[in-house]
């Protein structure tokens, strides 16, 4: 990970991940070959990424959602910079929001997206809340999963989002409470220097028992 120490280093995802071990610091200006989660890039990730991730694993950018103007983007470099398609976070701070995921939950996102599900339990596992964000999201990993490439991953999502406001236009039609009709919102992650959010949003909970790590939220 590119890690700009946005957030609590006791509370934040991506350090705790680096004091497990299980994730390297990448320094600005330093090459990465795999697959960057970023709002740089122009495609989604795919399951037609799984030989880059097999060979050159996965990075990501560790910061505020509320400071994306402070990170130089044009120095963090891959050939290989890939968006998330939709899906729900499962960590504290934003709970049961779309796309607002944290470097954990797109780390682990990109694991199954390309058909590495161990990969991506292995590291929820080392939050409490970790379980969740594979359940919440289980149905939409099996959609993009079965897909071949980024456009298709991409006919999906609007496929996925078309039936979700189906659904909610019939709720409304019924009279019946639509739950969950705002998470049919568009995603922020394409434009570089939004505004994001006010929330030191990587607050998680540390299931070791330390304090609960935070979230310097990835933008993905």
């Amino acid at each position: 990970m590119w890690d700009f120490d946005h957030c609590d280093p006791r509370r934040c995802s991506g350090k705790r991940l680096a004091r497990l071990g299980l994730i390297d610091e990448l320094k600005v200006g330093q090459r990465f070959r795999g697959v960057v989660v970023s709002p740089k890039g122009t495609q989604v990730i795919s399951p037609a990424d799984r030989e880059i991730v097999l060979k050159h694993g996965v990075a990501v950018v560790e910061c505020s959602w509320a400071r994306l103007d402070d990170v130089p983007f044009n120095k963090i470099s891959s050939p290989n910079e890939r968006l998330l398609p939709y899906l729900v976070a499962a960590n504290p701070v934003n709970y049961g929001k779309p796309w607002r995921l944290n470097c954990v939950e797109a780390v682990a996102a990109a694991f199954y997206i390309t058909g590495f599900n161990e990969y991506g339990d292995h590291l929820m596992s080392k939050f409490g809340w970790g379980s969740s964000f594979f359940e919440i999201n289980k149905h939409l990993f099996e959609r993009y999963g079965g897909c071949t490439s980024a456009a298709d991953v991409e006919q999906m999502q609007s496929q996925i989002m078309e039936e979700m406001e189906a659904s909610y236009a019939q709720a409304r039609e019924d009279n019946v409470p639509a739950y969950g009709e705002d998470l049919l919102i568009a995603n922020p992650n394409h434009v570089v220097g939004s505004e994001g959010d006010d929330d030191d949003d990587d607050q998680d909970e540390d299931k070791s028992g330390d304090e609960a790590p935070a979230q310097g939220e990835s933008p993905h």
